[in-house]
């Protein structure tokens, strides 16, 4: 990968060519594994921190790893983003070889906690959505401490974190490896300052990152379209042009959003104007919605087939369509709503 490649592979643009029958998800993990190993040790994901003046440049990069696999984005996009959080947080810089993910996810139940003892920081409970967690060697993870909730450093390949087989049965993005995770008595380094974490400018940067990475996909999913009408497969009659046309004008609006934002990231990387939270709200209300649309253009006008006989495009779809869900929907949009008419504080 090269992090000068465009935003638009161009809807023609299609990795690879047909694939045979689906691998099994566990061979899907070590495919994927495999990838994420070699774009650390290569060096291809070393990429600009937010607002250093080049963010078009890690939002391009994103993207282009989106359009060729989400689940080596998903731990591609873990790995930079924990690089820029350790960076802002002034915490130490991963080092060759590491592997680092990114596990801050908070739904409702019993989770993780925090305590001081003994001069360190022990982590006990379970943690949802440990992605990469066969294949990272750290992780950034979110506990609740009785200061409040904390991120930490941990050591993934300490014996006292242990995945909790059968927890990721998802089809979509099976291969990002991403089941809960067992802590029992891990040490872990906080980094950082409660709720600093979430304060800090580049969370809502971070956010937008992801964005770039669904795009990657809906471009990757969209390039079926295209290819199927020229190799001869599925000639473009007047709807399905018409659908194609509809998926240009979104994924060039996409691209278009994701350039403005990464330029008004660059412009105030500190949030002292204090529209990040707001930018990261609309930009990924945006993406998220012309994702779902390309999903729905590209299977009306393709029909069943390449659901069926493509591999690949069948597996690009169930990935896009689990990554979205990622997105928080109608709380985001009542957030930005409650936002515009003042009756929200930007976070």
């Amino acid at each position: 990968m090269t992090t000068d490649a465009t935003f638009s592979a161009g809807v023609g643009a299609r990795p690879g060519g047909p694939s045979a029958g689906p691998p099994s998800p566990a061979e899907r993990c070590r495919t994927v594994a495999r990838r994420f190993t070699a774009l650390v040790d290569g060096g291809d994901l070393r990429l600009p921190f937010p607002g250093e003046g080049r963010t078009r440049e890690r939002f391009r990069a994103l993207a282009a790893l989106g359009r060729e696999d989400l689940c080596v984005a998903r731990l591609a996009e873990g790995h930079v983003d924990a690089a820029a959080i350790l960076h802002e947080l002034d915490g130490p810089p991963p080092e060759p070889g590491e592997r680092w993910g990114v596990w801050a996810a908070h739904p409702p139940g019993p989770g993780l906690t925090a305590t001081a003892r003994g001069g360190g920081w022990w982590l006990n409970g379970v943690k949802p959505y440990c992605s990469g967690v066969h294949s990272c060697t750290h992780a950034l993870v979110t506990a609740d401490s009785d200061q409040g909730r904390r991120l930490f450093a941990a050591r993934v390949g300490d014996p006292a974190i242990a995945p909790v087989p059968g927890t990721w049965q998802a089809v979509g993005m099976a291969g990002s490896d991403s089941p809960d995770a067992t802590f029992t008595e891990a040490p872990a380094t906080p980094v950082g300052d409660a709720g600093s974490y979430l304060r800090r400018p580049g969370f809502q940067h971070g956010g937008i990152g992801v964005a770039a990475c669904w795009l990657g996909g809906a471009q990757a999913v969209a390039a079926t379209l295209v290819a199927g009408a020229e190799a001869g497969h599925r000639p473009l009659d007047a709807h399905a042009a018409a659908h194609l046309g509809e998926v240009d004008v979104l994924l060039h609006a996409a691209e278009s959003v994701l350039q403005r934002a990464a330029d008004e990231i660059d412009e105030d990387p500190l949030d002292r104007l204090g529209g990040a939270r707001m930018r990261s709200l609309r930009v990924r209300a945006l993406v998220e919605k012309v994702c779902t649309d390309v999903l729905r253009h590209v299977g009306r006008a393709t029909g069943a087939e390449p659901l069926c006989h493509d591999a690949r495009h069948a597996r690009a779809v169930a990935d896009l369509t689990v990554y979205l869900r990622q997105h928080h929907a109608e709380r985001n949009h009542a957030e930005l709503g409650l936002l515009l008419t003042g009756q929200a504080e930007e976070r």
